[in-house]
């Protein structure tokens, strides 16, 4: 999901969605749709991205990654149902185990803030987190405060392991080689690239990592930078909120790292909302003039606040999506930024 998408790579994934919508998936990824309930004639790349590679990444992150290769490579129907129900079953315990961690992250940067004490580049360690999953807590609690973040987790013997997930203006990789030049020997190994990367330290050198690490983002950050502002293709007119131009786009695709998706923001009225999932927000909205249609939108695993809010006005940043449910397809608003109806500073 972070290789960019330039003219090769987007002719490989285009063909490749092609054959699997012609039904010409092998059967592991077949059975990979089925388990994810993603019909094959529809998929995208956001699909592969969103609800296959999660699967796929999570045998790796709890037990052996060799169950995700051996689906792929399953020569018959039954044998990779049965492997793909197996990915589908530690997909769903890696999201508890991630909600766990993450609720714990996220409290204690919630301390750190209240005591004027978040570093820019934040690090954060748990002796109970599980190695396999903190990149996606550094990924998550990045995309909320909006800077980078190393998360950490015990290793072999007195060893931690750490994933780091970066933003715009910060090359991560290069960033750990710099302390470690600095600093010889504060980090056993590293790797990785622009927006993410591994490393792996002492737990003694913990304090000391987390200090250089917050100097060094320091040196190539500002300010404006930790605000995280979303860069909005526009406003679309009430008349462009349409189900045709969703499926525009779509056939516009793939989007992906390099080639994004087109993002768009606005200003609505909200005529419900409730919450599906434990975890996601559904909302009805009115444009802002209340002409045309209700439209429907969803915030995928917002802040906790946002989720117990009571809504009148919000001012999105949104892509555009098709809802398939029950042979019915109906316009949807990926909500990738929520805000009350008169705020701006989060968007340019």
């Amino acid at each position: 999901d972070l290789v960019p998408l330039d003219r090769n790579n987007r002719i490989l994934v285009s063909q490749g969605l092609a054959r699997i919508r012609a039904g010409r998936a092998c059967p592991g990824l077949r059975a990979l749709l089925q388990v994810a309930g993603r019909a094959p004639e529809r998929i995208s790349a956001g699909d592969l991205g969103y609800c296959i590679a999660p699967r796929l990444n999570a045998a790796g992150r709890l037990e052996d990654m060799s169950v995700g290769i051996a689906c792929l490579l399953a020569q018959d129907g039954a044998g990779a149902l049965d492997l793909a129900t197996r990915l589908d079953r530690l997909n769903r315990e890696r999201r508890a185990i991630q909600q766990d961690m993450q609720g714990q992250a996220l409290a204690t940067t919630e301390r750190l803030r209240l005591n004027g004490e978040l570093p820019w580049g934040l690090c954060l360690f748990d002796a109970d987190w599980h190695q396999g999953v903190v990149g996606l807590v550094a990924a998550r609690v990045k995309e909320r405060l909006h800077r980078p973040v190393i998360a950490f987790a015990p290793g072999n013997g007195s060893e931690l392991k750490g994933s780091a997930r970066s933003v715009p203006g910060l090359h991560i990789r290069d960033a750990l080689e710099a302390v470690a030049t600095r600093e010889p020997g504060l980090i056993t190994r590293f790797g990785g690239h622009a927006m993410a990367a591994g490393l792996s330290l002492e737990r003694g050198d913990y304090e000391r990592f987390a200090a250089a690490f917050d100097t060094e983002v320091r040196r190539h950050l500002s300010e404006d930078d930790l605000h995280g502002i979303v860069l909005s293709d526009g406003e679309l007119a009430p008349e462009e909120l349409h189900l045709d131009t969703a499926e525009m786009l779509r056939q516009a695709g793939p989007w992906g790292q390099g080639f994004p998706e087109p993002l768009f923001d606005g200003r609505f009225r909200v005529s419900g909302q409730r919450v599906v999932g434990e975890r996601h927000l559904k909302l009805v909205l009115r444009t802002a003039d209340e002409t045309g249609p209700a439209l429907d939108a969803i915030a995928f695993n917002p802040p906790a606040e946002q989720l117990s809010a009571r809504w009148e006005q919000v001012h999105l940043a949104y892509t555009l999506d098709v809802n398939e449910y029950q042979g019915r397809r109906r316009l949807q608003l990926l909500v990738q930024r929520l805000a009350p109806g008169d705020a701006a500073e989060i968007l340019d």
